[in-house]
Parts: structure tokens; sequence; C-alpha cells
């Protein structure tokens, strides 16, 4: 049985992951500031692993908040780059990796829009968020090849999965609340991954190594998730307005702050497709990833 090792095994990820990595009989040890085999604050400390472990699977950090002055941002340097540091601190006094899995993120190509972004894309993201996941992204690159480390990097985009966070929380929010607004009859596409997914992409990023994209390959709609969602909420489909209209509320939700269902950022996002490629992760790690029509539930 191979021992491996789940940061931030409290969030999001953790919280779903796990459960299908202890079914693919995997030795599992967490690591989070509360509630875990070893209790840490990796941005602040080095934690006290003991042990080598086959697997490391990184998913400990700090996402889905907009920075509100240079404390809130330097956070994210902190815990995302300065606690991969520390964990990797830890490693070098108490026993090296086999494979090391770090979740990284789209955010890092700085991307609003586009169609099948590929790996090949530069990182051109500026966003606290995405500058902390590009710099740790470099870092583990260089730690790696020294400790001769099979490193993964994957890119996940919308995660969807129970009670998800992020903008497809905030979406599920908006339907449930009566906020939420579909503009132009919802025909932009995003990807999405299933949360599941991470779990079944384990054994083969362990052995291969790689940078992958990894998200469903339908690319559903706007439309497609808004149908998955009210159908399990119960709820009507939201009222699509027209795209000139949804500017104009854009522009006025900008000054409303958080008394908008709408501001220009959140306008942008509805109206552009963004989506990524996910053929290398096919091609190379022999993946059939979940469909997220057939999958997702609230």
């Amino acid at each position: 049985m191979k021992s491996l090792l789940f940061t931030g095994s409290n969030g999001f990820l953790g919280k779903n992951v796990i459960s299908y990595l202890f079914e693919m009989k995997y030795d599992i040890s967490t690591l989070d500031r509360y509630n875990a085999c070893i209790i840490c604050d990796l941005s602040k400390e080095i934690p006290s692993t003991n042990s080598a472990f086959d697997i490391v699977i990184h998913a400990a950090g700090k996402a889905h908040t907009v920075p509100k002055n240079n404390q809130e941002k330097e956070q994210f340097y902190n815990v995302n780059f300065q606690g991969t540091k520390n964990l990797c601190k830890a490693f070098e006094k108490n026993g090296i990796p086999k494979s090391f899995i770090f979740i990284s993120t789209v955010a890092v190509y700085g991307l609003d829009f586009g169609e099948n972004i590929t790996e090949k894309y530069p990182l051109k993201g500026i966003t606290p968020y995405a500058l902390s996941k590009i710099q740790t992204e470099k870092f583990l690159i260089a730690w790696c090849k020294k400790y001769n480390v099979i490193l993964s990097i994957i890119r996940p985009s919308l995660i969807a999965g129970p009670n998800p966070p992020g903008n497809l929380g905030a979406m599920i929010k908006g339907i449930k609340s009566g906020k939420y607004l579909s503009i132009s009859g919802g025909k932009s596409r995003k990807s999405i991954l299933m949360v599941k997914d991470i779990a079944n992409l384990t054994p083969s990023l362990a052995v291969n190594g790689g940078v992958f994209n990894v998200c469903d390959s339908e690319q559903p709609t706007f439309r497609d998730i808004e149908k998955i969602i009210t159908h399990q909420l119960g709820k009507p489909l939201p009222l699509s307005i027209p795209f000139k209209l949804g500017k104009i509320m854009a522009f006025i939700g900008d000054f409303l702050g958080s008394y908008s269902p709408i501001n220009s950022n959140k306008f942008k996002k509805i109206t552009n497709s963004l989506t990524f490629s996910n053929e290398k992760a096919l091609k190379e790690l022999g993946w059939e990833p979940l469909s997220v029509l057939d999958n997702f539930k609230i």
C-alpha cells in the first residue's frame, strides 16, 4: 500500500477527494491547520512529517478571495509560495517523496476569455493568486529536479462537486436566492472539472509527471449549468436578459458593490467563453474525464 500525504485536507478538495483515495487503497496522512494527522500552518512553520511518502498531493493554499489591501495580497505569497517552500524543507529533513502532485490553476494563464487554451500558452496571470501559483510552479520544478522527484502540476478549471467554492458556488447561491441573471441565453462556454477526477488522475500522475490542464471534454454552456442547478433546487430557469441591458446593469453594479447581482467583472465572465484543452492529459495519462453534465450534484 502506497503512502500518500494530502495537504489542505479540510478544504473543498480534501473533503471531496480523500474519500475516493481511501477507496483506491492509499495509506493516507493529512496535513492542515486543524483536524489533521499533521497540524501545521504552512505559511508560518515547517511541519514535522516524520517519514517519507510515496506520493504528496499538495492542495493547501489560498484562493477564491479578492485582496483589498497589500496585507491581504501578501497572504497569497505566504500561504501558496512560502507554504510550499516550508513543506519541502520538511521533506528535506525527514524524507523526500517519490512523487509530488501540485494543484495549481488555469488562472496562471491570466485569461478572461479564449478557447481550447493549451499548456503551451505563456503564464501571464497578474493577480496575487495567479502570481503566487506561478512562483510555486517554478520553485517546484527546480526542487523536484534537484531531488529527483516525479512532479505533476495540474491546472484545474472550475471544479464541480458538492458545495463548490468560487464562481460556481456563487452561481448556485445566486440562483437559490433569485439574484442570478442569465445573459444572452447563457451561450458562452466554460471548462469544468468533476472533483472526483483528481482522485482518478492520481495513479497516472504519480508515475508519469508533467504539466496538465484538467477539465471535462464537454465544455458546457452557462445555460447547461443553469439547467442542472435549477433542476436540483426545484427552481425555474433564471431570466435571460439581452446583452446590452446586461452591460448597462453591470456598469451600474460597479457603483452599487455587493448590493448588485452583477458588475463589469462578472459580466465579462458570463458573456465570454473560456475553455481549456485537456488533450495532453487524455493522451499522456490515458484519462477519461467524468461528464460534468451527468455527474454534477450540488
